[in-house]
């Protein structure tokens, strides 16, 4: 995974030509006895979520005496586990940014960018931390019903996050640049801002155009720059709210907390120490071994897995980045093994992920039928196959990209052999089927099925497996609350800038050009598809659903398009524009996910893209895939 300079390897440790004084010494030993804090304190509130969640199940669907309190305390503690997680990451240079330009630079010229990307991230954590603590103030008046706590208690993370995240910077630059670099790195960032702040008149009569200037121009500069996507897509929003509107930053603070306070999202870092249990008892390994004998002698064999396998759990967490950490950890070391690149998995990783979004109970079909009135039965039904379409196409990339791969090495196994193996892998593979039925018999939400993975998976891996490595567990609570963290940044800081175009008025003024396009039905959908590809990259599907849905359906509607065919036509263009570079938020969380640079999947995710539109086109042009089998 490409970091931030500080690397992962040994965080609070000199660098490699780094400075070694005393105030460097000083430094990282402030910035390790800080880290290790922060990384169990985080590791101790996954831990409790966990406890929380799974106690809640046990007490409504077991004991029929509901905890009324587990959901409100798991929603404070999981905003306090991503801004304690993303001080994690930053420390461990785990948040995630696109290094294409750093790392072709000469090596003067990259160090510089180094510390212009921590110096960036610094000037925004140092500008929102007063709106934060003000948030935090406002939100004291403000009681939870259940227990009676006052948000302040939740809202607390915010500026406790953000400081902890600016002294980690700040520690960070000490501890690996002379202090005139520092000196300097701060002294340009201070510049740059107070050049833009004394500019601020020449944006007022820009209008829309400082759209373009600020979510376009400076979103483009800082990523290829090398600064943490997150903290791109920040700057850019504070930006444009602070220099071109009269929003009191403090709303913006609120809608980064609400883009990381959806309690769906909770299945997040639950799913991502899922996949790590996964692994460590065993489970994944007889899984593989099992899905290899049935298919490992065919070409591309376990690609045509990682896209069967994202069918079947999709649409249990409610969360795309939650089911691709559920899937990743247990297929990508045996695709490793077998020759697959890094590059080559987490392109047709994103690209499931993107096939996937109309497979039930996906929260995107919810939010469609709960804001236009579409019937959610319906959206069910209809989202089935035009996935098994998307699906298709992906497995012919599949096939084209391995039709020459070498299978002179691999094994064939024996029908008795595969027999075997199945019985051994029998508890690992109904693991997938056992937390769908929790879901669909009511016996868990969403949020909390994954809980009954993690105790199944422990049960499994002490009791049938008999390999559990009790050391292991506290790294894993570490790295999923570091991975946690880095993601619910960028989804906080996605959902603010997505605010911060809807008040400019953008919405309004696209649905207006889409319903003035010519060519009835079909020129409506390729408006739209084209539409919803570029705002999926920007808004992320439920957000642009929340926006444009109520504005768009009935448009369509008059344009003679089915609305539950509308539906998947633009929830797979937004699933496009959500996994492909370089914008797209969800292919960044699948790079974390996998814990592969971005930039070794850009080259072969567009062929899988590719795919994805001719199956889209196939979609849109023959509507009986989306409402062939609606009664």
């Amino acid at each position: 995974m490409t970091t931030l300079p500080g690397g992962h390897a040994a965080p609070g440790a000199p660098l490699a030509g780094a400075p070694d004084g005393p105030l460097a010494r000083v430094a990282g030993r402030i910035e390790s006895v800080l880290g290790t804090v922060v990384e169990h304190v985080a590791a101790a509130i996954v831990l409790i979520e966990i406890i929380v969640l799974f106690a809640g199940v046990v007490a409504r669907y077991a004991l029929h005496s509901p905890l009324v309190w587990s959901d409100e305390l798991a929603s404070i503690l999981f905003l306090w586990l991503s801004m304690l997680g993303a001080v994690v990451a930053l420390r461990r240079g785990e948040h995630m940014r696109m290094t294409a330009l750093v790392n072709n630079v000469r090596p003067a010229v990259r160090a510089r960018l180094e510390v212009a990307a921590l110096a960036a991230s610094l000037a925004f954590l140092v500008l929102v931390l007063g709106p934060a603590i003000e948030y935090a103030h406002e939100e004291h008046f403000i009681i939870t019903p259940a227990l009676e706590l006052s948000n302040a208690w939740r809202a607390a993370a915010l500026p406790v996050g953000m400081g902890l995240m600016a002294i980690v910077a700040l520690l960070k630059l000490v501890r690996t640049q002379r202090l005139s670099q520092v000196g300097l790195a701060l002294g340009l960032a201070a510049a740059v801002v107070a050049l833009f702040w004394l500019a601020q008149p020449l944006f007022a009569p820009l209008g829309k155009l400082n759209l373009v200037i600020f979510f376009v121009g400076i979103v483009a500069a800082t990523v290829f720059t090398g600064v943490p996507i997150a903290f791109s897509f920040a700057l850019a929003t504070f930006s444009y709210l602070a220099l071109t509107t009269n929003t009191p930053m403090v709303v913006m603070v609120g809608r980064l907390d609400e883009g990381m306070s959806h309690l769906m999202l909770l299945a997040v870092p639950l799913f991502i120490f899922l996949g790590s249990l996964i692994e460590m008892t065993g489970m994944a390994r007889a899984m593989i071994q099992f899905l290899a004998s049935l298919l490992g002698h065919v070409r591309g064999g376990l690609s045509y897995v990682l896209i069967g396998a994202m069918y079947l759990v999709s649409g249990i967490s409610g969360s795309k980045i939650a089911d691709m950490a559920a899937i990743a950890p247990v297929l990508f070391p045996e695709m490793r093994k077998r020759g697959a690149k890094p590059g080559d998995l987490v392109a047709l990783l994103s690209a499931t992920g993107a096939q996937t979004e109309t497979i039930p109970p996906s929260i995107v079909l919810i939010t469609i039928g709960s804001v236009t009135g579409v019937s959610i039965a319906a959206l069910f039904t209809g989202g089935l196959m035009p996935a098994v379409v998307l699906g298709l196409a992906l497995a012919a990339v599949v096939w084209w990209r391995y039709r020459k791969e070498d299978l002179s090495q691999v094994k064939r196994y024996a029908a008795r052999e595969i027999g075997k193996l199945f019985i051994v892998a029998l508890p690992a593979v109904a693991l997938p089927f056992v937390i769908r039925a929790a879901v669909v018999e009511g016996v868990a939400t969403a949020t909390e099925v994954s809980t009954i993975g993690v105790v199944y998976s422990v049960v499994v891996g002490l009791l049938v497996y008999r390999q559990f490595n009790w050391g292991r567990v506290k790294p894993m609570l570490v790295e999923t609350a570091s991975l946690s963290g880095a993601i619910m940044l960028i989804v906080g800081c996605a959902t603010a800038m997505a605010w911060g175009l809807t008040q400019s008025g953008f919405s309004g003024d696209l649905a207006r050009l889409m319903a003035d396009m010519p060519g009835g039905a079909y020129g409506f959908l390729a408006v739209s598809i084209v539409a919803f590809i570029i705002l999926g990259s920007v808004l992320e599907g439920i957000p642009a659903i929340v926006l444009f849905g109520p504005l768009l359906f009935p448009i369509a509607v008059q344009a003679g398009v089915h609305e539950v065919h509308y539906a998947m036509v633009v929830i797979f263009a937004m699933g496009i524009g959500l996994f492909a570079p370089p914008f797209g938020v969800g292919y960044y969380g699948a790079c974390a996910i996998s814990r592969v640079d971005p930039n070794e999947g850009i080259r072969p995710i567009w062929g899988y893209i590719g795919a994805l539109l001719v199956g889209l086109l196939i979609v849109a042009a023959f509507p009986w895939f989306s409402i062939g089998f609606l009664k």
